[in-house]
């Protein structure tokens, strides 16, 4: 070997060392970033004791979209800690069934209110007056932008009708803002408030969420909307946290019975009250946030050709029963 290709040869090694002491470095920091994440939430959902809701922001609290869901099951569990509630939703009978609930649980302890407006037919103007009406004179220190909507099963853009994606914009983007919107000025004269929107694993944890597009792109804009804010009004004592679920039985997952891994209602409102003022964006049911974890160290390729396909499957699967029933009543129409 001459000393010119001696030479060559350990430069050559020399670049090998290089490339796999970088590779190391990465590896270990990734692998403690995960340990200290995982430490950090075991800390944070079970040591670390949640924050006197009323004490620290007021003794009200506004829900929009709380009378049923998650909504509602947020609502008992923030009646349970003292406050009194302004439930928001579209329809004054679910507003009647669960303000009773509420007084049947509670009694007399707890003051509940009820806002009825339909959040994706009311201008923004509209919507500020009518929450900024609801709540004078209160001391509401918490709203909760819980009010979502979704699509009725995976579709490819091209097929959604333009009134579905309208509504897709209107509640869980616009709503959320206009709500915000029209507590700021409140909160800000008292100093102190929390805002809490209920955003998605499908923006927290995914790079895209196929044939889901709209939906998954307005968590997106909640969960930005969430950290921008939190930095805009953390010096007036406000503090803005977007929640990032997975899977809830609720009516729009269609999933009845409630699991480790998608929670009922009640067992996720649990665990998300004690998040509540602490970081600007968490995941705070643990299998999700495990779960989480594992998405994020996932390549986006595999996600994306595993969400596509099951997205896909489930487009065709309930197609076929919404094609069907809608035959079945075409012919009790025209026998």
């Amino acid at each position: 070997m001459t000393p010119e290709e001696l030479h060559q040869f350990i430069m050559e090694l020399s670049l090998i060392d290089f490339t796999l002491g970088v590779a190391t470095a990465l590896g270990l920091i990734s692998l403690s970033k995960l340990i200290f994440g995982a430490v950090r939430f075991v800390w944070s959902n079970s040591l670390r004791p949640p924050k006197d809701l009323a004490k620290t922001y007021g003794s009200w609290a506004l829900i929009t979209g709380g009378a049923n869901g998650i909504g509602q099951a947020l609502s008992f569990q923030l009646a349970s800690k003292g406050l009194n509630l302004i439930i928001l939703d579209r329809d004054q009978a679910q507003l009647e069934t669960a303000t009773k609930m509420l007084h049947e649980e509670f009694g007399t302890r707890v003051e509940v209110r009820g806002i009825a407006v339909d959040l994706n037919r009311l201008k923004k103007d509209d919507i500020i007056k009518a929450i900024r009406e609801g709540i004078e004179g209160l001391d509401v220190g918490i709203l909760i932008n819980n009010a979502g909507v979704a699509y009725m099963y995976p579709t490819f853009l091209h097929e959604v009708t333009p009134d579905v994606v309208e509504s897709l914009l209107n509640v869980n983007a616009g709503a959320a803002t206009w709500a915000t919107m029209a507590v700021l000025p409140s909160m800000m004269r008292r100093k102190r408030g929390a805002i809490v929107n209920i955003g998605s694993a499908s923006a927290h944890v995914l790079d895209a969420y196929p044939l889901v597009s709209i939906y998954g792109a307005t968590k997106a804009y909640v969960e930005h909307f969430s950290k921008s804010t939190s930095v805009e009004y953390k010096r007036y004592g406000i503090d803005v946290q977007c929640q990032a679920p997975i899977f809830v039985a609720t009516k729009m997952t269609r999933r009845r019975k409630g699991s480790l891994l998608v929670p009922t209602p009640k067992t996720w409102s649990e665990a998300s009250v004690r998040w509540i003022g602490y970081d600007e964006v968490c995941v705070p049911y643990w299998p999700h946030y495990v779960l989480s974890l594992m998405g994020k160290f996932l390549p986006s390729l595999i996600l994306n050709w595993y969400f596509m396909r099951l997205n896909l499957h489930l487009r065709d699967l309930y197609s076929k029963k919404v094609n069907g029933a809608s035959r079945a009543e075409d012919s009790k129409k025209n026998p």
